[in-house]
């Protein structure tokens, strides 16, 4: 049987999956939540200290039995064991250079500044609700936009019944800032 079916060197596992893209623009701080930071912790420390240990252990079991090219179990842990890897490295890089910006103390409460929640009509006079939150942290299902998106940028600095506008693939959308809330102390 060939080396190459049962023998994986740990340069060749790392090359196989690239780094995640990094998101920030170039020149740009990695501005981040106090409650995102501790989302991303809670994450890695997941990954780190649960998944990654679960997996190890079937890949050793895996391993252990014989013919490595057919074993689904050691094939697909030694995959999962790179994409955690993967995410981990990621994930490190992100909080190492993490700039905690806390919204509860804006001193400027009456403008649009990271970390605060604004309320704004479109042109279909639609209402919606967001909260500009850091690129690592940004749920748009929750209504978490991150700083960086093209309606967070849009609205940055606005003020109640400010009207902005924001391009999008159909055209330039004006929005009309209803109302700003910032979380308390």
């Amino acid at each position: 049987m060939s080396k190459a079916f049962t023998k994986e060197t740990d340069s060749e596992i790392e090359d196989d999956l690239p780094d995640e893209p990094d998101p920030l623009p170039a020149g740009r701080k990695n501005y981040i939540t106090p409650a995102g930071l501790e989302r991303l912790r809670a994450e890695l420390n997941e990954l780190w200290t649960v998944e990654r240990p679960k997996v190890v252990e079937v890949v050793a079991w895996a391993a252990g039995n014989g013919d490595r090219s057919e074993n689904g179990d050691y094939i697909y842990g030694k995959k999962r064991l790179r994409e955690i890897d993967r995410r981990v490295r990621h994930l490190r890089k992100r909080i190492e250079i993490a700039e905690v910006v806390d919204p509860r103390r804006q001193t400027r409460r009456d403008r649009v500044f990271f970390g605060a929640t604004v309320t704004y009509a479109d042109g279909s006079d639609r209402e919606r609700t967001v909260r500009i939150v850091g690129i690592d942290e940004a749920r748009s299902q929750d209504g978490e936009i991150s700083w960086v998106s093209p309606v967070a940028r849009a609205l940055l600095r606005a003020e109640e019944g400010d009207i902005v506008e924001v391009r999008t693939p159909a055209g330039t959308e004006e929005l009309e800032v209803l109302e700003i809330r910032y979380p308390e102390d």
